[in-house]
Parts: C-alpha cells; sequence; structure tokens
C-alpha cells in the first residue's frame, strides 16, 4: 500500500502530537547527549509501519507510538540518529534551503510546491526519483584554473607570433609603436577578460565555451552567429600556427641543405596536413592525454624563452651572428630601432594596422579557457583568475622580448662582416639584404643561446596554441548542436564513449584546418582571423555591458572588478580596429554574422535562457505601457483591440480567426473564457498551456485568459472590466450567435442578453458572428500533438492526412523547426548511447538531421473517426484563401464608423485580397436619391476607403411580403402562447416595436436580394434598447436578419469616432 508525501505529512504531525508531551525530556536529554558527542544536535527519527485496520492489534509499546488515520493504522518506533530511518523533522517541517533546489537543468531537486504545503487536493502526483534523477556521465577527467585556464591561455598567446613574427613586427613599426601595438591589444584582452570574468561569475558556466557564455546572456541569436564565427576563427587559428610549425621546421632543414619536395609551400602543406591529423587524434583521445601534452609543451617553450633572453644577454659569440645582424646589445641599435621603417613586405606595403592585424591573433587566447569551461572544476573562480595571470604574464614576456629584439639585432645585414661601417651594412643600402629581422624571420634562433632550443620552442608554441584551438572548436560545435540550434551541425555533434567525444566534431575541424593549411602563408590568414575575433570580443563585452544596464535581478556577478562602461568601451573600441585594419573584411564578418542571425530569428528556437535581451524586452513593454497611459487618445490611432468571448479557443476556431483578422499583429487580442466551476492552479495552468499552445499553432497572436468561478454573465462582466492594463485595453467585444435562443432554458437567453446590455454599458463596441453551419465545434475531439516528421518523404504523404490535420500554419503543412532543449549539458552527454539525462527525444543521433519536430492540430469525431473535409473548411473558414467575391457592408447607421473600418481591415489582409467591398447604405425620404448617394460619396472618398460599388436602398418603410411576416410570427408562437416556460412578449410591446419590427423583415428581403452571394456580410447591428425591447423579440429581429445567410457579422460601434477624414 501507498500513501502520498503530503499523507504522511499528516500522519506524521499526529504521531508528533501525541508524543511531544511525553517524549519532550527524553528527546531533550537524548539531543543533548548527541550533541555533546559530535559537535551538534539530531532530530529524533522514526520508523512509520502503516498497516491495514485490523492486522494492528499487538502494536504498541513503551518505543512506539500508535495512530489511527483514515483506515489505517500507522506505528511509530523510536529511534537514536539512524541514517536509515526518516527523519520527522523532515516530515513536518518544509524544505531547508538546499543548492539543488535551486537548479534549473534536469538534474535538480524539486521542492514542495504551494498546492502541497497549503493542502490542495488537486495535485499532480509526485514522478518517481529513480526516474527524476540524471545519469551521471561527462567527462573523469576535471581540470583546476592552472592545468585548465592558465596554461591552455598561455600556450594560446605564446603562438606563431612569439619565435616567428614578433622581430619582424619590431622591424616595421619599431620599438616604440611595436609597444602601442601590444597596449591596444592588450587593453581589448584586458578589458574583454573582465567582461569574460563577470559573465562566467554569474552563475554557473556549462560546456560549450564562447557560444555558451554569450548565447545564455544575449540570447541564440547572437550566441549562436557568434559562436559558429568563433569556431571558424579557431580552426583558422590552429592552421595558422601549424603553418608557423611548418614554416619553421622548413628553416631548420634549409640549414642542413635538406628540404621535403621543394623547400616551400608544398613542404608547409604535407607536413601541416600530418600535423594536424596527429594533434586531432591527441585531442580526440581525450582530455587526459592531452593535459599531458600541454604540460610538456609550456615547460619546453618556457625554456626557450630564457634561452632567447640569456642568449641576447650573452651576445654574439662569432663573427657570422654579427655579420647577419645580431650585435647584442647596444643604445645605438636600441635608438634607431626605436622609430618604424614600414617597408614593402608580403606583397603589401606595411603600415601601423596591417602590422597590428597580423600580431592581434598572437595575443588572443583569453577565451582558452572558456572554451573548455565544461571540462573545468569551478569555471567561476578559474577562468577570471587564469586569465587575467596568463594575460599579465604573456604581456609581460612580449614587452621583453620587444626591448631585447628591438636593442641587440639590426633591420638589415648582408651576412658579410666587412660591409658592416659604423654600425651598418652599406651593401643593404638598396634593400637586397637577406639577414637582420626585417629580413630574416629566423632571427631569434640566431640570437638565441642554442638554436635547437629555439626550434623546440617555436614547435611547442605552434603546436600547442593549434592543439588548444583544435580541442575547443568541436566543444562549441557539440553545444551548438545539441541545442539544435543549426540543422547542418547535428550530425558532428553525437558524442562518443564515456566522455562523450564530438568525433565528428573532430573531423569537421580537420577539413577546415587544412583548406587553409593549404594556402600556406601567416599573412595572408592573420587579418581575417583578427576581425572573426575582434567580433567575437565586441560581442562579449557588449553582453556585459547590457545585461549590467538593465539591471536584471538575476545579474550578481561575484567577480566585482569591472564596469559596463568599460565594457562599452571595449566593444566600440574592438568594431573601430576593424574597420581600421581591413574594411573589406570587417564588412564580410558582420554580414556574415548577421545572415547567421537571421537563420536563428527565423528557426525561432523554443529556448528560455534568461538572457539580458528578455529583460530588455519586458522593461522596453512596461516602460511603453506606462508612457501610453499619460497619452491621449485620438482617432488617427484608433486600434481595435478585441475581446473575444469564444470560451476554450478549440471549441470556436472560426470566431478566433476573424478576431486574429481585424487584430493581426497591429492591436491587442484577448480570448476570454468563463469557466463555471471553480479551477485548480494545476488545472488552470494545463488549460493556460493547452490552448495558448492551440494559438501558437494557428498563427494567432493573442492572448487566452480564463476566469473561473463565475457564472457566464459574471465573468463577461470580470473580463470586460479587468481584461487589459491601462491604454493595451480592449474595446470591442466579438462574441458568437446564440442559435439555440428559441429553445434554450429562459436563464440562458437573458444570460446572453444580458451580455449586450453589459457591453454597452462598459461603453464597448459589439460584434455578433453568425455562420451558416454554427461556430461551435466542441462535439469534435480536439489534440496537439508533437512528433518526430521525416523531412522530405513525408511532405507528400502530408496530404493524405489533410482530411483530419490542421497543422502549425491552420491550414497547411507546418514550418519543420527543430526543437531546442535549454537546460542540456555537455558534462550529461551519454555514452555509445544517443541519448541524454531525461529527454531522450532531444538527444543528437545520426538520424536526426533527416527529422523535424512538428505541432500538428488533430481533429476525430468522439468515435475516433477521420473528420469530413467540409468540416475542416468550416473550421478553417476564415484562415483559407477567399476565392473572387466581395464583401457587402450595410451601413445604416452611424456608430463612430466601425461598421466600415472592420470590413475594410478585412480586405486588407492577403487571403481576402480578392474580395471587393460593396456598401450599401439607407436614403433620407427627405434628399432626392442622387444628391443622397453624392454625399455618402463624398464621405467614403474622405476617408480613404476603397470600394467597388455604392448602393442606396430605397424602400426600407415599405411594408414586408406576407412569406416574410409568417416566418418571423412562427418565430415568436412559443413566446406568445405564455405557457411558462418562456418569457412572454406582451402585446403592449408587439405594437409599440412594430414599426422596427417591419424595418427588419424589409431588410432581410433586401438582404435575399443583394447578398445573397456575398463571402462576408457586415451590416450595422440594431440597439437593444435598455427597458424597451425584451430579449426574445430582439434576438427574433437578429434572426430573421441573419437566418440562411453567408458569413454574417453584425457591428455595433460605441458612438465614438474610429474614422476621420483630416490629416
Amino acid at each position: 500500500m501507498k500513501l502520498d508525501r503530503f499523507t504522511i505529512t499528516r500522519i506524521s504531525n499526529s504521531i508528533l502530537g501525541r508524543s511531544s508531551s511525553s517524549n519532550k525530556n527524553s528527546s531533550k536529554n537524548n539531543n543533548s547527549k548527541n550533541a555533546g558527542q559530535n559537535g551538534k544536535s539530531f532530530e529524533p527519527t522514526a520508523t512509520f509501519t502503516i498497516h491495514e485496520n485490523g492486522t494492528g492489534a499487538n502494536l504498541g509499546s513503551d518505543s512506539s507510538t500508535v495512530v489511527d488515520f483514515g483506515g489505517h493504522t500507522v506505528s511509530s518506533v523510536a529511534s537514536e540518529g539512524s541514517e536509515r530511518r526518516s527523519s520527522l523533522y523532515h516530515l513536518t517541517r518544509e524544505p531547508l534551503p538546499r543548492l539543488e533546489y535551486y537548479r534549473t537543468s534536469k538534474r535538480g531537486l524539486k521542492r514542495p510546491s504551494i498546492g502541497e504545503l497549503h493542502g490542495d487536493k488537486d495535485r499532480k502526483p509526485e514522478a518517481s526519483q529513480e526516474d527524476d534523477k540524471p545519469e551521471a556521465h561527462g567527462h573523469g577527467i576535471k581540470l583546476g584554473w592552472i592545468e585548465g585556464v592558465l596554461i591552455p591561455c598561455l600556450l594560446n598567446i605564446w603562438g606563431v607570433m612569439l619565435f616567428l613574427r614578433l622581430s619582424w613586427v619590431v622591424s616595421q613599426a619599431g620599438i616604440i609603436q611595436t609597444l602601442i601595438i601590444i597596449a591596444i591589444s592588450y587593453l581589448v584582452c584586458v578589458i574583454t577578460a573582465l567582461s569574460l570574468s563577470a559573465i562566467c561569475t554569474n552563475g554557473q558556466v556549462k560546456g560549450g565555451g564562447i557560444y555558451y557564455l554569450i548565447s545564455r546572456s544575449l540570447g541564440p541569436e547572437f550566441g549562436a552567429s557568434v559562436g559558429i564565427v568563433f569556431a571558424f576563427a579557431n580552426s583558422v587559428q590552429a592552421s595558422l600556427n601549424t603553418i608557423g610549425f611548418c614554416s619553421s621546421l622548413n628553416d631548420l632543414l634549409k640549414s642542413f641543405g635538406t628540404k621535403i619536395v621543394d623547400g616551400g609551400v608544398n613542404d608547409v602543406r604535407i607536413v601541416g596536413t600530418i600535423a594536424i591529423i596527429v594533434m586531432v587524434i591527441i585531442c580526440a583521445v581525450g582530455m587526459e592525454w592531452e593535459a599531458k601534452a600541454q604540460n610538456f609543451l609550456i615547460v619546453t617553450i618556457l625554456i626557450a624563452i630564457f634561452n632567447f633572453l640569456i642568449g641576447v644577454i650573452v651576445g654574439p659569440t662569432n663573427d657570422d651572428q654579427i655579420a647577419k645582424g645580431f650585435t647584442g646589445f647596444s643604445s645605438e641599435v636600441f635608438q634607431e630601432n626605436l622609430k618604424p621603417d614600414y617597408r614593402f613586405s608580403e606583397n603589401t606595403e606595411q603600415t601601423f594596422f596591417t602590422v597590428f592585424a597580423i600580431f592581434f591573433p598572437s595575443v588572443t587566447g583569453v577565451q582558452a579557457g572558456a572554451n573548455i569551461c565544461g571540462d573545468l572544476k569551478d569555471p567561476a573562480t578559474a577562468i577570471p583568475k587564469g586569465t587575467l595571470l596568463a594575460l599579465v604574464i604573456s604581456a609581460i614576456s612580449y614587452i621583453t622580448f620587444v626591448f631585447f629584439a628591438g636593442a641587440a639585432s639590426l633591420r638589415d645585414a648582408s651576412g658579410n662582416l666587412t660591409d658592416l661601417v659604423n654600425g651598418t651594412f652599406a651593401a643593404c643600402a638598396n634593400g637586397s639584404c637577406d639577414y637582420g629581422i626585417h629580413n630574416d624571420y629566423t632571427s631569434m634562433q640566431l640570437m638565441s643561446l642554442s638554436s635547437a632550443i629555439i626550434y623546440a620552442g617555436c614547435f611547442a608554441a605552434t603546436l600547442s596554441t593549434a592543439l588548444t584551438n583544435l580541442l575547443s572548436v568541436p566543444k562549441i560545435i557539440q553545444a551548438l548542436g545539441i541545442d539544435r540550434i543549426y540543422p547542418g551541425l547535428i550530425f558532428f555533434s553525437k558524442g562518443y564513449g564515456k566522455h562523450g567525444e564530438p568525433y565528428r566534431g573532430y573531423v569537421l575541424v580537420f577539413i577546415v584546418s587544412v583548406l587553409f593549411v593549404l594556402i600556406a602563408d601567416i599573412n595572408a590568414i592573420a587579418p581575417l582571423i583578427s576581425n572573426f575575433y575582434l567580433a567575437s570580443y565586441a560581442l562579449i563585452n557588449f553582453c556585459t555591458f547590457h545585461a549590467a544596464t538593465v539591471k536584471a535581478l538575476g545579474w550578481r556577478p561575484t567577480f566585482r572588478f569591472y564596469h559596463p562602461w568599460l565594457s562599452l568601451v571595449g566593444s566600440i573600441l574592438c568594431i573601430v580596429i576593424m574597420f581600421q585594419l581591413d574594411y573589406t573584411f570587417t564588412i564580410v564578418t558582420i554580414v556574415i554574422i548577421f545572415v547567421l542571425y537571421l537563420v536563428v530569428v527565423y528557426r525561432r528556437p523554443d529556448v528560455n535562457w534568461g538572457s539580458s535581451t528578455q529583460q530588455q524586452t519586458y522593461k522596453n513593454a512596461l516602460s511603453a505601457t506606462q508612457k501610453l497611459q499619460n497619452i491621449g487618445d485620438h482617432v488617427k490611432n484608433y486600434h481595435p483591440s478585441v475581446l473575444v468571448l469564444a470560451g476554450n479557443p478549440m471549441n470556436r476556431p472560426p470566431l478566433i480567426d476573424l478576431a486574429n483578422l481585424i487584430t493581426k499583429s497591429h492591436s491587442l487580442m484577448i480570448v476570454g473564457d468563463i469557466i463555471h466551476d471553480r479551477l485548480s492552479h494545476r488545472k488552470r495552468m494545463e488549460m493556460n498551456s493547452e490552448c495558448n499552445k492551440f494559438l501558437e499553432i494557428r498563427k494567432i497572436r493573442g492572448f487566452y485568459q480564463p476566469i473561473d468561478g463565475l457564472s457566464f454573465e459574471e465573468g463577461v462582466h470580470a473580463l470586460i472590466q479587468t481584461s487589459g492594463v491601462g491604454k493595451l485595453s480592449p474595446n470591442i467585444v466579438l462574441m458568437g450567435y446564440k442559435s439555440d435562443w428559441m429553445t434554450c432554458p429562459v436563464k440562458d437567453l437573458l444570460t446572453y442578453y444580458n451580455v449586450l446590455h453589459d457591453s454597452f454599458d462598459c461603453r464597448m463596441a459589439l460584434a455578433i458572428l453568425r455562420l451558416p453551419n454554427g461556430l461551435d465545434f466542441s462535439d469534435l475531439t480536439t489534440e496537439i500533438v508533437t512528433r518526430t516528421v521525416p523531412i522530405p518523404s513525408t511532405l507528400k504523404d502530408r496530404s493524405d492526412n489533410a482530411i483530419s490535420t490542421i497543422s502549425s500554419d491552420g491550414m497547411r503543412t507546418p514550418r519543420n523547426l527543430m526543437h531546442v532543449d535549454s537546460n542540456l549539458n555537455l558534462d550529461s552527454l551519454g555514452g555509445s548511447a544517443n541519448q541524454l539525462p531525461g529527454t531522450p527525444q532531444m538527444a543528437p543521433s545520426p538520424t536526426v538531421e533527416t527529422s523535424d519536430i512538428a505541432d500538428d492540430i488533430i481533429y476525430s469525431t468522439r468515435g475516433g473517426s477521420c473528420v469530413p473535409k467540409e468540416i475542416l473548411d468550416r473550421i478553417g473558414v476564415f484562415q483559407r484563401k477567399q476565392p473572387k467575391g466581395t464583401i457587402d457592408v450595410w451601413w445604416l447607421y452611424d456608430d463612430g464608423g466601425l461598421t466600415m473600418l472592420i470590413p475594410y481591415i478585412i480586405s486588407m489582409r492577403s487571403k481576402w485580397a480578392r474580395c471587393k467591398i460593396r456598401v450599401f447604405a439607407l436614403t433620407n425620404r427627405q434628399l432626392e436619391l442622387e444628391v443622397e448617394e453624392r454625399n455618402m460619396a463624398n464621405l467614403l472618398m474622405k476617408l480613404r476607403i476603397e470600394y467597388s460599388s455604392l448602393t442606396m436602398l430605397q424602400g426600407v418603410t415599405d411594408a414586408p411580403r406576407q412569406e416574410t411576416v409568417d416566418m418571423h410570427s412562427k418565430l415568436l408562437q412559443h413566446f406568445t402562447d405564455n405557457d411558462g416556460t418562456q418569457i412572454p412578449i406582451s402585446e403592449h410591446e408587439r405594437m409599440a416595436l412594430q414599426d422596427k419590427t417591419r424595418r427588419q423583415l424589409r431588410l432581410r428581403e433586401m438582404l435575399l436580394e443583394h447578398s445573397n452571394e456575398a463571402n462576408l456580410i457586415v451590416m450595422s447591428m440594431p440597439m437593444p434598447r435598455l427597458g424597451t425591447v425584451s430579449a426574445p423579440l430582439y434576438m427574433s429581429w437578429l434572426e430573421m436578419l441573419t437566418k440562411g445567410m453567408p458569413p454574417f457579422l453584425l457591428v455595433r460601434g460605441n458612438q465614438t469616432s474610429v474614422l476621420t477624414f483630416y490629416s
């Protein structure tokens, strides 16, 4: 037998109440004793045994408490401190604050709901703990801040530029401008590191690197687009450093007089491809091997750095070094190299910004720790500490290298010592020298204590940077694939093994890197990388600025050494530098990011990550609503905001569709649902979710507003008075025609009639829709199903099911959208299984790329059979494309112009564009027909209403035909018999309103004559004057006007102008 958690809590309360007085002293003594022994107190615990009544006759002893509860005997046996037994404190108190309750992922524990604590009877049953508990997958290796952030950042920064291009940068820009280049580069990186640290410390960081940080801060649109660009930049950065390794290897082989193929470009391509294959294999083996490899590489680089510094301090040891430009520390050389000397090099006339573009990728290692944040023990602590320390260390090393290279080597040298005259080489005057820091990329090998160690350091620096880049890119691709942002990446996101390694992602990175290795030119690749990195850094800084300035309550970073305006300066600085480096590349980068952004916007991923853009949207909406409250209404800015009394929107889709035609993205629409019974919170939330999903699938932009526990009349009155906020409130009530008014109970008829009066009492406009076959489809079973749809095969098969399925756009095949799970962590990837804990249907798998998630609305009869196509056509009457026809407007009374405005709005919709407006109006007996027609035409022209024809009606006061009178009399026969079951219509009322009745009958005859074939009829509604006309008589008027007609809309404005001819 099972008792739910709430019942057990009540049982335990009863037990405590009975046992508290008798065991109070004993419990105190026991707790004091335990506290003295262990330094802490223990709560009393008990073991519950639950029996059916009659089976527990022998229960009860000195150590037990017996309670009879709800037909069960419950015995409690006291114990002291047993870890296996339930705590009475846990059973009888609200839960204590625990970290697990605040997790938003599926690994978080669920605290008792307010319904459980309050005692709601209608509670959702709890799932078993075993079902909710996720499997503990993830990387076995978790890195600290040194091996996980500091060393990768240093390896990323100490790359190809340190040993192969820094001396060339000094020769071009001079010492002073090189220091400026380094200062600007590090200024950008330090500001970005501060912003990055703020983002990383604002909550738990999962796998996905820069993509994860930006997507969770600014939303998936920015995060995904920048993530793609950043992953591409890292792949190209790996190629850049591999080319540097190959160039250095070529120089080493050249010093021994050997080569592989041609000692140039082809050797770079061959060796580079092999090197990338080896590095990809190392990365794919796992983090443990990569960590071991990077420890060896960092030691090698440090030895090479000190080897260079010591070599410069020692100075040249032979004449050959002096002949090649290495002079040792010299004040003359230092002064000569202070100034810039930009020359034509690498097929480009070098300038400050071209040199900056080549140097900047060397300091783009600030993101190395964030790229593998899913593999860190504590990303929030490790990333700020490791990144900032790496920047300090690398900046000191670069500045030291600049001073050492600029003070100890000439810009030009011929290699012949006899050419050296007064500290310069005379033979280099015409620029034909092959040595010196201007001409020889291997100058650092020449200046070092041992060239072999420098070569080893260069190999380590280039390969280590390439390794860290190759390692990070698959993680970003995997995160993008798991979030299902771009369908093409889902295939590459599949994880293998117990650590979920994205082997397919490594293959993709290998292909991209090899393609750029084939270019085999460092200076051609570097500017492209610089733009991509700067774009990423600009958005990282903007994320911090935006999150801090919108002042979301969730923005509480523990890292305090940042400032939002400093982050904005950093973002602007990045963009300015991008344009200064290369205008064309910058435009291309921005266009690529914008296109990727639009793709995500178009796909509309179903995610909720609490981004700052959401907070900004809320603030903008709140501010605009408050501002609107202080702006007066003006007829030119009138918006027809509709309160649709449709009940459950699934029951009356045509009424909802008509309201959507009127409001459609331009004004407010609220779907009111009055429920007589009192609903529980859970039931209300389920209805909200289901109905909002229904509106979303039918592409209807409106708000579902249920109100329960009230009668229909009271509910409508409450909705009219409380719907909306401020000026964003409905001004039109739209309802369906009550077709059973003759047979329904008296109370229902009066309620319907009173709703009309309530609408006018609240100064609302009113519209009533009647369709030939009715509006109510509640006799059908409506289901919203989410299913996986194969891409392309079912597109042709979908037509076979068209008779019973209305899909996401109402009547057409749904647009295929990929589901996005916002709570996935890379660490939760299963081994070889294509599952994620708790969400097997969302896991990336090899077959996901050929399927999509689609929501459909399925209609069926109560017996489960398919619904005929003609019924589906009736459901979607206002959603389908209308054939060529007319919208007939019977503008009988001046109600402010709403009767004319609504059909005009409908005619502007694309699906009703082929329907022309025909206007019918009454004539004044005192004026001639031509004058009346001319006045009406002039009014329509002034109001700028396009119409195809204007008809002035004559003879509305003539007597109706006898068959029409007989038809009306038959309608009222049941109400004139006065049998006590219906509201009687007095003879006095009939005679007093005889003229009005005849007018309605005559209008019916005119409608049959002129508008029997119209696509839609819109007519001014007769006014139900309070206390003058009874409900049955008024409903008989509406019945005569609308019975047997095409779709018919009765409209009555609130006598306030909604049209104007003023500009």
